[in-house]
């Protein structure tokens, strides 16, 4: 399983949400950049927000998986 080799490498829910927002931050930062310096415009700047837009679901869903992995994996050593 995927999400535990993850967990296992020490990669935690809250590593995986944090890197979500930073992708939000970062798919604004790179659409502002993209505007000042590629000369096509806003369809090329367009495309680069987009781009790093959608690696935010991927981080939030991992995020997900890992911290019901956690809880699930809490629950186990405690019952």
């Amino acid at each position: 399983m995927i999400v535990k080799m993850l967990h296992d490498k020490g990669l935690q829910s809250e590593h995986a949400y944090a890197a979500g927002f930073a992708s939000i931050g970062l798919s604004i930062a790179s659409w502002c950049g993209s505007m000042k310096v590629e000369p096509s415009g806003v369809s090329r700047a367009d495309r680069w927000g987009i781009f790093v837009g959608e690696w935010a679901p991927t981080f939030f869903a991992l995020g997900l998986a890992l911290a019901n992995y956690e809880r699930d994996e809490l629950h186990s050593v405690a019952g």
